[in-house]
């Protein structure tokens, strides 16, 4: 690709892709508990005093609470993959890694901040290998099909030169069959081809690279079905919370200040006043005025009012975020239907996730299984929820279901049991060593009955 094509295509996409950064950022922003209380402006009269003494900006983490809610509602046990027979699993379990687990977190907590997350993978030196990729640094090219597919990747991010400390923009746009790198400084007219890569022919730097993995390395996990993040919904609840929760603050250190009412006083200044007060404790007041003297003010709190707003504020806040409201008296011996239906928003707002991302994860293991040589139709996704759950109403249910369904199936919803496969393999342990125990050829013979008693 020449640099009047890429400049078309940078020029096409990068003006639109500003709005989902930062959309993105904000997003982040108020996971990390910086909400737009602590940026906003202190109110002042017209000659720039503030009209209160007190500014309290206390933010309450609810976006942060509520996705972290949802990542480990889905990926605490991330889901389990099995294309057909129990090698091919352990295969794709080891290129999946150690940080399976992690990147799992990290992909539903970027999908719910930016509205999608992304997934490169790519020919390394360990083998396959892939990576998390921070949302706001990918441009998608999608085709204009009915069924749309991805065309290309435009990657996009900062890089600081070692030389002379000087920032430039680094474009990596990503085909079926290779990447191409470019660098610009300043303006887009400097845009200039960016030798990132090693040639392994000669050792020479070039800015192509040819991965032949067949198609655009890069895979889209979407948060749902309609491409929203999860702030969208509950921005102004936390903002109104924020708001009502510092003012409420405010007006409590303010009202500690007594308002002090004079009457006949004989200074001239008020800061007189106050200086007589501290440092004397008495002040002076005009002899023949009749209402001389000082009287205090104090101002009463709508407590009732404010604590009215705030919790409804908050049961919409989980209801519009679709979350578990941790309340103390919400819990107590409840049947496990009983603990399911407190889940049900969280539910429903997962299982929009998990429908999208069973195709990320299903084009991710077929990777792997291309790289590997491995015969992949039909992929099982097994995924598990993690919460609050009766865990003895659930074994009961597992020890009812013996000669009824599969042990396999019954293992996988087993609350005692992790990995079906790996408890399977144990048992058929410990039945050969009971019947190498109790080998008649060997001379053991299981005890008898009436020896026994």
């Amino acid at each position: 690709m020449d640099l009047d094509v890429i400049k078309k295509l940078i020029k096409k996409y990068e003006s639109g892709h500003m709005d989902f950064v930062n959309a993105a950022m904000t997003a982040e922003r108020y996971y990390r508990n910086e909400t737009d209380v602590l940026f906003q402006k202190k109110k002042e009269d017209e000659d720039g005093n503030p009209l209160r003494n007190a500014d309290n900006r206390i933010p309450r983490n609810f976006h942060g609470l509520i996705v972290n809610q949802k990542a480990s509602y889905a990926f605490t046990a991330p889901p389990i993959f099995d294309v057909g027979n129990t090698a091919a699993n352990k295969t794709v379990a080891e290129c999946l890694g150690d940080e399976y687990a992690k990147n799992c977190m990290e992909l539903c907590i970027n999908a719910s901040n930016a509205s999608i997350a992304w997934v490169h993978y790519w020919q390394g030196d360990e083998g396959f290998e892939w990576a998390v990729v921070d949302s706001k640094q990918i441009i998608p090219v999608w085709s204009k099909k009915l069924k749309k597919t991805l065309v290309g990747v435009l990657r996009v991010y900062n890089e600081i030169d070692e030389t002379d400390s000087a920032s430039y923009t680094v474009y990596e746009y990503w085909s079926e069959t290779e990447c191409q790198a470019f660098k610009r400084i300043n303006e887009l007219d400097t845009l200039e081809f960016y030798n990132m890569f090693s040639d392994s022919a000669d050792n020479s730097d070039t800015s192509e690279y040819k991965h032949n993995l067949g198609r655009v390395p890069f895979i889209p996990f979407m948060n749902n079905n309609i491409g929203t993040n999860d702030l969208k919904n509950i921005k102004h609840l936390i903002d109104v919370y924020d708001k009502v929760y510092s003012g409420f603050i405010n007006d409590l250190d303010d009202i500690q200040e007594l308002i002090f009412i004079l009457s006949g006083y004989g200074g001239t200044e008020l800061s007189d006043f106050l200086k007589d007060l501290k440092k004397y404790k008495t002040i002076k007041v005009d002899g023949d005025e009749e209402n001389a003297g000082v009287s205090t003010l104090s101002i009463e709190i709508p407590i009732e009012a404010r604590k009215t707003i705030l919790e409804a504020t908050r049961k919409a806040i989980f209801e519009q975020g679709q979350g578990f409201d941790p309340q103390p008296e919400s819990f107590g011996n409840q049947s496990g239907e009983a603990l399911k239906f407190m889940y049900s928003l969280l539910e429903m707002k997962v299982g929009l996730m998990q429908t999208e991302f069973q195709l990320g994860f299903a084009e991710l293991v077929r990777a792997i299984c291309k790289y590997k040589g491995i015969e992949c139709k039909t992929i099982i996704q097994t995924w598990t929820r993690t919460c609050i759950k009766n865990d003895t109403e659930q074994a009961q249910i597992c020890k009812d279901s013996v000669g009824i369904v599969s042990k396999r199936t019954i293992l996988k919803n087993h609350p005692l049991v992790e990995d079906a496969d790996k408890e399977l393999e144990y048992l058929k342990q410990e039945e050969e060593e009971q019947e190498k125990k109790f080998d008649p050829y060997n001379g053991n013979v299981p005890p008898k009955q009436e020896d026994v008693e």
